[in-house]
C-alpha cells in the first residue's frame, strides 16, 4: 500500500497535500482498492464552503456509492474537472492526477488532527477506522 510521507491523512481514507495555505485533496490508495473501479465522482462545487468530517463529494464505484468527507474546513477553490471524463484517475494515480479538490484552509489548526503516513498505515492495516 502506497502512502507517501508529506501526506496528512484522516481516519475517513482522504489525503490532504498542504501548499502554503491551501489543502489539495483526494482519496488514498487504500480506499480506492476497497472501492474498486471508479466510475463517476461527483464533485463539490467551487466557492462552496466545507467543514471538516462532512461530506462534500461521493465517488460511485462498481462496488458502491460512497460519500467523501472533508479533512478540513475552509471553501473550494478548484475542482479536478479531468475526472468528470476519467474517473478512473482516482484508481491509477490517487495521489496524482486522482486529486478531488483544493481548499482554501480557514482553520489550519485542523491539520494537527490529521494522520501522518505511519499511523494511516498502521489503521489501514487494522482494516479501516
Amino acid at each position: 500500500m502506497n502512502n507517501p510521507k508529506e501526506l496528512k491523512y484522516s481516519a475517513d481514507h482522504e489525503w490532504v497535500r498542504v501548499e502554503g495555505d491551501k489543502a489539495v485533496i483526494g482519496i488514498t490508495d487504500y480506499a480506492q482498492l476497497q472501492l474498486g473501479d471508479v466510475v463517476f465522482v461527483d464533485l463539490p462545487s467551487v466557492g462552496a464552503a466545507v467543514v471538516s468530517g462532512t461530506g462534500f463529494s461521493v465517488i460511485e464505484s462498481v462496488k458502491a456509492v460512497s460519500d467523501i468527507y472533508s479533512p478540513v474546513s475552509g471553501t473550494v477553490v478548484e475542482v479536478n474537472a479531468a475526472l468528470s471524463d476519467t474517473p478512473e484517475l482516482i484508481n491509477t494515480d490517487a495521489y496524482g492526477q486522482g486529486w478531488i479538490a483544493i481548499i482554501q484552509l480557514t482553520h489550519k489548526e485542523e491539520l494537527d488532527d490529521l494522520l501522518d503516513s505511519e499511523a494511516y498505515e498502521k489503521l489501514a492495516a487494522e482494516g479501516g477506522h
